[in-house]
C-alpha cells in the first residue's frame, strides 16, 4: 500500500508596498511560474497586498487558475509602463497641482476646496480596469484555487488599518488595536485606496470614510495571511538589506534635502513595519517549539515558517542609471526637490514609473528567484515542472 503523501502546506503570498519597485515582486513572481507545470494552479491561496503590492497581489490572485498566465501579464504590464500610464505628467496639470500645494501651504484656506494631492493618477485607474477582472476571484474561490485575497488600507477617520478580504466561506473577521479585518466585496477602490500615498496620490472614499496608503498604518504586514489561514508565508521585499555606508572621517556631508528625507521616509513606511513583524513572528515561533516540545502538539499552536526573497542589488543605484528616463515635468519637480541628485535616488527608486528601470527589476526579480529554485519548490512544496530543463537566466 503507497504511503499517503502529507497535505501540501497553505503558503501565504506577502506583497507590501513600494512604488515603482514592485516591478522586482513581478519578476519573482514569473520566475516561480516557470518553475511550475504550465497549467499549474496557483501555489499561494492565500495572498495578501498592501500599496504597489495590492496591484500584483490581485492580478495574481484573479489568474490563480491559471498561475503562469497570471504571471506572464503581471510581468507584461510592469514591462511595459511608463509614468504617463500611472499619473498625468502633461506640464499643465504639474504645474497647478505643484502650485496649489504651494498656496496651501503659504496662506491656509487659499482655496475653496482642499488640496486634493500632487499627481493625478486617474490613468493607473484606467490601466488597471484593462488588466484586472474582480469576477475572476469568485471563480478561482468556488474551484478550490484561491482561499482569499486581502487588500489592507489606511482610514483617515478611524486612524487604523483596514484588512479588506474576499475569501472561501468560514472566515473570520478580526479585530486587533488599531487594525482590523472585515469581509468585502473587492472591487478597483479597493486596489486605488491601498495605492494612495499621501500628498502623492489622492485619497479614496470606502463606505463612511476616506482611505489612503494600507503601508501607513499596517504595523503587522504578516497578520492578515496568519488570520486566513496561511501555515508558511513567502515574502517578497522590494529594499536590499545590506547598510547604508557610512561617510569617511572628515568627507563632507551636505543637509538632506526635501527628496531625500521623503525617500527616507517612504523606505521607512514600506519596508520597517515588514521586518519588525518577521522578528516578531520568528520569536513567537521560538516559544511554541519551546512550548510543544515541553507539552506535546496542540492544535491552538503552530511554527508559521517564512520565506524572504529581496532584491540582490540596491535599488536605489539602478535607478540612478534611468533617472533620465522620467518625463520632463517630473524631472523638474524631482530637481526642485533634490530627489534627482544621487542623494535623493531613494525617492526615484519609488517613482520611477519608466521602462527601463521597471525591466532591470523585472530581470532581477526573475534572477534572485532562480537562484533559489530548490529552496523556493521545497517551501511551496511543489514538483518542478516535468521538462528536464532549468529556466535561463538571461
Amino acid at each position: 500500500m503507497a504511503e499517503a503523501r502529507p497535505p501540501r502546506p497553505k503558503v501565504g503570498l506577502v506583497l507590501p508596498g513600494g512604488g515603482a519597485r514592485a516591478a522586482y515582486q513581478a519578476g519573482v513572481l514569473q520566475a516561480i511560474s516557470e518553475l511550475l507545470p504550465p497549467d499549474a494552479a496557483s501555489p499561494f491561496p492565500i495572498v495578501s497586498g498592501v500599496s504597489a503590492g495590492a496591484i500584483n497581489a490581485t492580478l495574481i490572485a484573479a489568474h490563480a487558475l491559471h498561475f503562469r498566465r497570471g504571471a506572464q501579464e503581471l510581468a507584461g504590464v510592469w514591462e511595459h509602463i511608463r509614468s504617463d500610464l500611472v499619473f498625468r505628467t502633461d506640464a499643465g496639470t504639474m504645474f497647478k497641482n505643484v502650485m496649489s500645494w504651494l498656496m496651501a501651504l503659504l496662506h491656509a484656506g487659499f482655496a475653496r476646496r482642499n488640496v486634493i494631492a500632487l499627481l493625478d493618477n486617474t490613468p493607473l485607474r484606467k490601466l488597471l480596469e484593462r488588466h484586472i477582472i474582480f469576477a475572476r476571484l469568485q471563480e478561482a474561490i468556488d474551484a478550490g484555487a484561491l482561499d482569499a485575497l486581502s487588500l489592507t488600507c489606511s482610514g483617515y477617520t478611524s486612524a487604523r488599518a483596514v484588512c479588506f478580504y474576499k475569501g472561501k466561506p468560514g472566515l473570520k473577521a478580526w479585530h486587533r488595536t488599531r487594525r482590523i479585518g472585515q469581509p468585502a466585496e473587492l472591487r478597483l477602490d479597493h486596489v486605488m485606496a491601498s495605492v494612495a500615498l499621501p500628498v502623492i496620490f489622492p485619497a479614496v472614499r470606502l463606505g463612511r470614510e476616506y482611505y489612503g496608503d494600507g503601508s501607513l498604518r499596517q504595523t503587522a504586514p504578516l497578520s492578515p495571511a496568519v488570520h486566513l489561514g496561511a501555515d508558511r508565508i513567502l515574502v517578497i521585499g522590494v529594499r536590499n538589506e545590506q547598510a547604508n555606508k557610512l561617510p569617511e572621517p572628515g568627507e563632507e556631508v551636505p543637509y538632506p534635502s526635501p527628496g531625500q528625507v521623503a525617500g527616507y521616509l517612504m523606505d521607512m513606511v514600506f519596508s520597517d513595519n515588514l521586518y519588525a513583524d518577521l522578528e516578531r513572528l520568528q520569536r513567537i515561533n521560538n516559544t511554541v517549539r519551546e512550548l510543544v516540545a515541553a507539552s506535546g502538539p496542540s492544535p491552538s499552536l503552530k511554527v508559521i515558517d517564512t520565506l524572504v526573497i529581496v532584491p540582490s542589488e540596491d535599488m536605489r543605484e539602478i535607478a540612478q542609471r534611468h533617472v533620465q528616463e522620467f518625463p520632463r515635468s517630473v524631472r523638474m519637480l524631482l530637481r526642485i526637490l533634490g530627489g534627482a541628485r544621487k542623494s535623493g535616488s531613494q525617492l526615484a527608486s519609488y517613482l520611477l514609473f519608466e521602462g527601463g528601470f521597471c525591466r532591470e527589476l523585472l530581470e532581477l526579480g526573475r534572477k534572485d528567484a532562480l537562484a533559489q529554485a530548490d529552496k523556493l519548490l521545497a517551501f511551496l512544496g511543489a514538483a518542478r515542472a516535468p521538462t528536464g530543463k532549468e529556466p535561463a537566466l538571461s
